[in-house]
């Protein structure tokens, strides 16, 4: 253990951030492999359609598209720092907009096609993006909003073209492959990611080209230093997320390795078969997903060629974990990161010792604390909330931090600690344990309660497959601290009495006396986000509308 602690503090140390002054994503990605007459014909993507259709795209194949992309754009009026929206799914189309865009000078802005209406509205007017390149999976939506985006101008349909839309492959097939980029900055605005906005209005992160450099460190240790002979990807994440582009898509093609876009549900059933059928090494999963593998108990047939994976949203159930290294021969890499931010915190089984359901240490190249109220560090052992600086441990600037939020005063001082809004603790060891978001802490009886720390030690009894803690209203005490737990299916059908005392006498094990659940409600599913990541507040506010409804003798 002595060694292995050893061997992180080496590489945190020691880590120093190399930021060219110029640089360019599509640069990057795509050009400097399509080029190169050894690498223009190696595989980029492997794509494969809901209905089964498959596709492959070289890096000249993409490098090409590209090229004729930003000419179109260009004599549509595209202008350096304008913002193009791209609401694809997982496809080969997805990377060469984005390419065509930055190399252009202008700034990509990823929109997941499953964005309800009124979600993808609130992006688009904030944007102010100009043109969007949308395929038939966004094209109903976009059509009962566009009256209502009136920077949005030009859309360009993939696989369709009406009165509204121009026909990408028209478009294209009037261009040339050959193109001369944009000479950038590192530090010029590459990227707009939007936040789930889940506690308020979406926020759009605005990132720099350099955002790229700044996510290789997580993705590298995320994916047990990637790469390696033969590595390949799929990351089951929208690649309009975070998780889905900087913590998985263009870190592997920056290193040249070739990626799956897998269109259509994603069920258990076809993520083993995706796997396998691809031979694909490295995966980014969510836990809701790994969970559900576990659950279905699919018998695999041929070993699968997996050597990492990296997760992220809700920490990671021990039994899943568990599950993973006997069934599929790999523990997983949790990691922690937000739009703001990139993946700042994890695990690497290799290079450092796992702890399940943490969230891991700093990545090299990023200062992490968790800080009190006041802005000090939070002593060991208490809890704060997560903070990422917005300078590295030796002083530089960190190039994975967002430049700014859009519409903030470009010219303003940034906050020079970024709050992340999650809560957590740091160990004696300095791992770090989520406690659940701000929002989600509450008071029962007098008492701070964290979630986290709770629904952690829930998920270490065999019945528990997943567990939410929230406040129930209580007249006597203000609250009370209940849980929803999804049973484990083999303890389905078992009496819930017995259940609750189970989990109750389990809860007493670890957990202080005022933590220990007064209530447990036992239900099918818990509600989540794209990202596989609980919505305590949908729960919470259930509670609250119980409250309401009992107040007026409603039951």
């Amino acid at each position: 253990m002595n060694d292995a602690f050893a061997q992180y503090q080496a590489l945190y140390s020691q880590y120093r951030w190399l930021v060219p002054t110029r640089f360019n994503i599509a640069e990057a990605c795509c050009r400097r492999w399509a080029e190169n007459a050894a690498e223009a014909r190696r595989i980029a993507v492997f794509a494969e359609e809901a209905d089964g259709a498959r596709d492959i795209w070289t890096f000249e194949r993409l490098y090409q598209t590209a090229n004729r992309l930003s000419h179109g754009l260009l004599r549509m009026g595209l202008q350096r720092g304008d913002r193009v929206a791209v609401i694809l799914p997982q496809r080969g189309e997805a990377l060469a907009a984005q390419f065509a865009i930055q190399q252009a000078g202008a700034v990509h802005v990823p929109l997941s096609p499953q964005l309800a209406p009124d979600a993808l509205e609130a992006r688009l007017r904030d944007s102010e993006a100009h043109i969007a390149i949308v395929d038939a999976s966004s094209r109903i939506t976009l059509a009962t909003i566009l009256h209502r985006c009136p920077a949005l101008q030009q859309i360009i349909g993939i696989g369709f073209a009406d009165e509204h839309t121009l026909a990408w492959r028209s478009l294209l097939a009037r261009q040339e492959d050959r193109f001369t980029p944009v000479d950038t900055a590192a530090t010029d605005p590459a990227l707009l990611l939007y936040t789930a906005g889940t506690t308020g209005p979406p926020r759009g992160a605005l990132h720099a080209h350099a955002a790229l450099i700044g996510a290789l460190p997580g993705f590298v240790a995320g994916q047990d230093w990637f790469p390696q002979g033969g590595d390949s990807l799929w990351s089951a994440f929208d690649w309009a997320s975070p998780g889905g582009l900087l913590g998985g898509v263009l870190p592997t093609l920056y290193f040249g390795r070739p990626l799956l876009a897998a269109q259509g549900r994603i069920t258990p059933a076809r993520t083993l078969e995706l796997l396998g059928r691809y031979r694909i090494r490295c995966a980014v999963l969510s836990p809701s997903l790994l969970a559900g593998l576990m659950q279905a108990d699919i018998p695999l047939g041929a070993p699968l060629a997996l050597r990492s994976i990296m997760c992220t949203g809700d920490p990671l159930d021990p039994a899943v974990n568990a599950w993973c290294a006997r069934v599929l021969g790999v523990q997983p890499n949790e990691m922690f990161g937000q739009a703001e931010t990139g993946f700042v915190l994890g695990n690497s089984r290799h290079k450092w010792p796992v702890r399940p359901g943490s969230l891991g240490l700093p990545i090299p190249g990023h200062r992490v604390e968790v800080i009190d109220e006041h802005g000090a560090p939070a002593a060991t052992g208490e809890i704060g909330e997560l903070a990422v600086h917005r300078l590295d441990p030796a002083g530089e600037p960190d190039p994975a931090m967002f430049l700014r939020y859009w519409g903030q005063d470009e010219n303003a001082t940034p906050a020079a600690w970024v709050r992340t809004g999650d809560l957590a603790r740091r160990d004696a060891d300095g791992y770090l344990w989520h406690e659940g978001r701000a929002e989600d802490v509450f008071r029962a009886d007098g008492h701070r309660i964290g979630p986290g720390n709770i629904e952690n030690w829930l998920r270490h009894h065999p019945a528990v497959a997943a567990a939410a803690i929230v406040p129930k209203p209580d007249a006597a005490h203000g609250a009370i601290v209940k849980a929803y737990v999804v049973l484990a299916p083999t303890y389905v059908g078992q009496a819930q009495s017995y259940l609750v005392e189970a989990l109750q006498n389990h809860a007493r094990e670890r957990l202080a006396p005022y933590e220990n659940p007064q209530e447990i409600e036992f239900v099918d599913t818990l509600p989540t986000s794209a990202t596989g990541a609980i919505q305590r507040g949908v729960l919470r506010q259930r509670e609250r509308d119980r409250a309401a409804r009992r107040s007026r003798g409603v039951r």
